[in-house]
């Protein structure tokens, strides 16, 4: 098996589609269909089913696909091993990173890190940390800048870097900010706006009101934490935000915060690499700089033992 057939038989399983699968590629649609009918020969199997514009596994083809990304991954593993030899710093370093880290607190170790190493070719790629987490459990993202989760993967190392407290806020107009102490119910009885509830903030929140057997009331939801306090701002509900994302709309009255019984949440930033990778030059300039950045707070954060 050639990893080019390998690469292609893996874009067409993740988009289901062989046409996004050679937008992602960057090659025809024939050469991708080239790719896996040599595949297909050489494991003597059909990989796919065609039906209409429908494509999906067959049953060889679900056993194939965990081995094909293993395959992959031991192949750019020895690549990257190999690489390292020479000391250099430099080829690609795919680096995933939240939207409101790569805002908030990715700026200034980037600009640092791009100065110092120009070879590198920076592959950053905005997305939600469940996302990021599974592409590097799957081999697919070198390095994740993500918020942790408190039971994270034993494949998977994670160190915190940055600890964001967390504030309960609504417009000045809100019901709620009328009340200068309330209860975990009063919450329970308005509005949220919420990220997705596979998010781990949402599940902050969520699990901090069934603890006192009260339910989260989600009116609107979307991942992008900007747009959510914009809502806020707006007066369409309360929602639980970054303390340092939203500080200054506080100073400038277009924000107040909710104090709320039982309720002080703090959620840890950090970084997540796979434990049996074997991490490029790259990779490994980029995590000296974050864990030269790395917060009091976060070295005694219990995920970094």
């Amino acid at each position: 098996m050639d990893t080019q057939s390998l690469q292609a038989f893996l874009a067409v399983a993740d988009c289901g589609s062989f046409s996004r699968a050679a937008e992602q590629l960057h090659l025809t649609q024939p050469a991708v269909s080239k790719r896996i009918a040599v595949l297909e020969n050489q494991t003597r199997a059909r990989l796919f089913d065609r039906i209409g514009r429908r494509v999906s596994l067959t049953e060889a083809g679900r056993v194939l696909l965990p081995r094909a990304r293993q395959i992959l991954v031991m192949v750019d593993d020895s690549r990257r091993a190999l690489g390292n030899l020479d000391g250099d710093v430099g080829g690609e370093l795919i680096l995933a990173t939240s939207h409101h880290i790569g805002l908030h607190r990715l700026p200034p170790i980037l600009g640092d890190y791009v100065k110092d190493h120009p070879e590198v070719r920076l592959d950053l790629r905005f997305l939600d940390s469940e996302q990021a987490w599974q592409g590097v459990l799957d081999g697919q993202i070198e390095v994740a800048l993500v918020t942790l989760t408190a039971n994270p993967d034993p494949q998977l190392k994670v160190v915190p870097v940055w600890i964001d407290r967390m504030v309960l806020v609504a417009s000045p107009d809100h019901p709620l900010a009328h009340h200068p102490h309330l209860s975990p119910r009063a919450l329970s009885d308005h509005d949220a706006l919420m990220p997705g509830p596979f998010t781990f903030t949402h599940q902050l929140i969520e699990q901090c009101l069934a603890e006192h057997h009260l339910d989260l009331r989600v009116s609107q939801s979307t991942n992008y934490l900007e747009t959510l306090k914009m809502m806020v701002i707006a007066g369409l509900g309360w929602s639980l935000l970054p303390e340092r994302m939203v500080v200054t709309d506080i100073e400038e009255g277009r924000l107040t915060t909710l104090s709320v019984d039982d309720i002080d949440i703090q959620r840890p930033l950090g970084y997540l690499v796979h434990r049996d990778r074997t991490l490029s030059n790259a990779a490994r300039a980029m995590l000296a700089r974050l864990d030269e950045s790395r917060e009091a707070a976060a070295i005694d954060w219990p995920l970094s033992h």
